[in-house]
């Protein structure tokens, strides 16, 4: 029997530093895109997608994400029955349609040890993968909507990607492999941040995951890689050598909002979408 995803992991520990001195003491994953935090936009592109349990791998620093999705009694009180009341009816939906459960990453160690501080809430299925910082925008299905139909279909990891510019290979998870469908490729080969010169093409791997259970085993036997971080890249690749692995060109438009560009790029996106 084919297993569903109904889980969602959020790998949401790390510093921010590209944003300091704002994310001192606010979590990256809360900087607002107008009035909604990141890690809020992700979430309900993963209720889209069917799902309704949130896990969290956050760190030191981090309450701000457990308040959030929490009910807030004083406030809720205050603007009762105010014109301000309707402005938490988003966030009310979530807390109450949604199960959240958190564990912390001790040691900021990649994001491959992330996902791997996540597997005692996940256990063993089969498994989505949000970085909030990636956000996603489309007019149909969201991006992890496709992701989980294709899924259903293939039952192996999957990877999203989109064809980025040579020079920026150094900024990502690339993969190569042959297209078995139009915008599907089997994967054969992924180099984590690629020198242009070593990229073996320009599909660089985003946000967005679908990962099969026995990816733990693979985490807890990969070594550190680039950086001196357990690279997902690198746990993939081992799936990737069995022919379990696909990556997927997704529909729609995604803003790296780990960047302060990317970040100032989506702001505007998102209000010229709310005028117009």
């Amino acid at each position: 029997m084919n297993k569903q995803i109904i889980k969602c992991l959020f790998p949401a520990a790390g510093y921010g530093t590209r944003f300091l001195p704002a994310t001192k003491a606010i979590p990256k994953e809360m900087l607002p895109v107008l009035t909604k935090p990141l890690l809020q936009y992700g979430v309900e592109e993963a209720m889209s997608a069917g799902i309704s349990t949130m896990a969290i791998v956050t760190g030191r620093g981090k309450r701000a994400i457990e308040d959030h999705f929490d009910r807030s009694y004083e406030l809720e009180h205050q603007i009762d029955g105010t014109s301000k009341e309707p402005l938490m009816s988003g966030i009310r939906s979530i807390i109450y349609d949604c199960t959240f459960s958190y564990t912390r990453q001790v040691e900021m160690k990649g994001l491959g040890h992330a996902i791997l501080t996540g597997e005692t809430l996940i256990g063993n299925e089969p498994f989505a993968v949000i970085l909030a910082d990636d956000l996603c925008d489309n007019d149909g299905e969201a991006v992890l909507t496709q992701m989980i139909k294709l899924y259903e279909k293939y039952q192996c990891s999957i990877v999203a990607v989109e064809e980025i510019p040579m020079q920026d290979t150094n900024k990502y998870g690339v993969i190569a492999g042959k297209e078995i469908e139009d915008g599907i490729v089997k994967v054969s080969n992924m180099v984590e941040k690629p020198d242009p010169k070593d990229a073996p093409s320009n599909l660089a791997i985003i946000g967005r995951y679908i990962l099969t259970p026995d990816i733990f085993d693979i985490l807890k036997d990969t070594k550190a890689g680039k950086g001196g971080e357990i690279q997902i890249t690198d746990a993939l690749l081992t799936q990737a050598k069995q022919g379990k692995v696909i990556a997927y060109k997704f529909k729609g438009k995604r803003f790296d909002c780990g960047s302060v560009d990317g970040f100032v790029e989506a702001t505007n996106y998102f209000y010229e979408k709310k005028i117009n």
